[in-house]
């Protein structure tokens, strides 16, 4: 299954539903241009969505932390929410736990934006 995301403002924050497959080539290009153009538009508080991520690659790994530090270099924040329990342990084998802000759901993601203001 190809990737397909669903953008949202909850409260200020956008949310980037993925759906999917975030793997080498098409998929993972997708994101990494996906969060470039929230980027550009000024968007500063990001928060990803991954409950119906079916899958990750090392690819789909190397774009979220390509999106993690394009958005710490422009002083924008991104966020985790809902990871599966594959993606947690991945995260986990890779140590990118250490990276990541990951939340349990995406209303604790926005609200700990609230926080960090």
């Amino acid at each position: 299954m190809a990737l397909n995301t669903v953008e949202k403002e909850i409260e200020g924050v956008t949310v980037l539903q993925l759906f999917g497959r975030v793997t080498l080539g098409e998929e993972s290009n997708l994101l990494r241009t996906k969060l470039k153009d929230l980027l550009s538009q000024g968007k500063t508080r990001l928060v990803l969505d991954l409950a119906e991520v079916t899958y990750i690659d090392s690819a789909g790994l190397g774009a979220l932390v390509a999106g993690f530090t394009s958005a710490q270099n422009q002083g924008a924040s991104l966020k985790l929410a809902n990871l599966t329990k594959r993606f947690s342990e991945q995260l986990h084998i890779t140590k990118l736990v250490t990276v990541f802000d990951v939340y349990d759901n995406v209303q604790a993601a926005v609200k700990s934006f609230e926080a960090a203001s």
